[in-house]
């Protein structure tokens, strides 16, 4: 199954989403290091970008509601399909975003998503499957040491295609079992080599399953929960990860989500049958900390800090939530907290979070 008619068919039917609230000012800066933008910036062709004077109007609620306690995922707060699906183990699959690498299967079937930077100023995915199945994901590419750090909560095993021995080593220290090239991966012709490696989920889950990895349900990554409009509002959000890649989402009122462009080109996903169709995504969560050099008996990677704080950012029908994230140890899920020192959560749908380098540039557009 597709993810995209499934956000239309969670979303819109079991989500009880309230219309987005508008306002008539002008753009708004988010706190450091989110920088100004005029309400009609564009960093890239489109159709649906939106200026202060056409937003959309208050509607009769004004929260995002999530489901009942015990009949939703703990990593989206959608509603599985079967409820016997959410009393199993989550698995987390490594994706490449390298330009040959795209367009990638699979991210839109995922309950969540992770984003991350890797060396030469590229990012690369993680994938996390709970409830929902891909029939293709990929390309599945090496592991780096962030990886670990966010999906440790979870108890995810993750699934990838090598990595630096010091690397592996570094994970399974921090508790995180590895899968590398097993059955439920393969070989297609979508891409050339390193990049056409993919998997099918429920054969690599089967795997998992058969070395003792999975069990119980996950933990959840965020807190979701009911999640009150913010008042600012934000349509267009840009984040220069660096110099080779610049990631832009714009919001679409008629579907709810935010479209993914990356470097000024729409960024697609493909089936086996090679239709293809736009990254969408019910809600942006943006996570920055610092950057690092990860070292050990081999050559040295970027890698971000995920221990500690640093700022935060959640985007949900055109609105924007600040604040700061915290938490103390890397099997601790993350805590959001508001400007006003109390705990805060996202909104059911399903998630895109970016681990974002501290101090660079996220722009933000009314």
């Amino acid at each position: 199954m597709t993810r995209f008619p499934r956000i239309l068919t969670r979303c819109l039917a079991f989500a009880l989403a309230a219309a987005a609230c508008g306002g008539g000012d002008a753009a708004t800066t988010t706190t450091s290091p989110v920088t100004t933008a005029a309400p009609t910036t564009s960093t890239a062709p489109t159709t649906t970008t939106t200026t202060a004077a056409n937003t959309t109007t208050k509607g009769p609620e004004t929260t995002v509601t999530t489901f009942p306690s015990g009949f939703s995922s703990p990593l989206n707060g959608l509603a599985a399909d079967d409820t016997l699906e959410l009393d199993r183990s989550v698995i987390a699959v490594k994706i490449d975003n390298h330009p040959r690498a795209r367009p990638q299967a699979g991210l839109l079937d995922a309950d969540a998503m992770i984003e991350t930077l890797v060396e030469g100023g590229l990012t690369r995915f993680i994938a996390l499957f709970h409830d929902n199945e891909a029939a293709l994901v990929g390309p599945i590419r090496s592991l780096r040491p962030t990886d670990s750090t966010l999906i440790r909560p979870t108890g995810a095993p993750l699934f990838m295609s090598g990595g630096q021995p010091w690397i592996q080593s570094l994970t399974l220290a921090r508790g995180v079992r590895l899968l590398g090239e097993s059955a439920g991966m393969f070989r297609t012709s979508l891409h050339t080599a390193p990049h056409n490696l993919y998997g099918e989920t429920e054969t690599l889950r089967a795997s998992a399953d058969a070395r003792g990895y999975t069990s119980n349900p996950p933990a959840h990554f965020l807190a979701v929960d009911d999640w009150p409009y913010p008042d600012d509002t934000a349509t267009e959000i840009v984040l220069n990860w660096s110099a080779a890649t610049t990631v832009t989402w714009r919001y679409d009122e008629e579907t709810r989500t935010y479209l993914r462009w990356t470097n000024a080109a729409v960024h697609e996903v493909q089936d086996d049958a090679g239709n293809r169709t736009q990254i969408a995504v019910d809600v942006l969560v943006i996570l920055a900390g610092n950057l690092y050099t990860a070292t050990g008996a081999g050559t040295s990677v970027p890698a971000i800090d995920t221990v500690g704080s640093g700022e935060a950012w959640v985007f949900a029908r055109g609105r924007i939530w600040r604040g700061t994230w915290e938490r103390d140890d890397i099997a601790e899920p993350f805590t959001l907290i508001s400007p006003d020192g109390t705990t805060a959560v996202v909104p059911a749908g399903f998630s895109w979070t970016s681990v974002f380098p501290a101090g660079r540039s996220i722009t933000t557009t009314e």
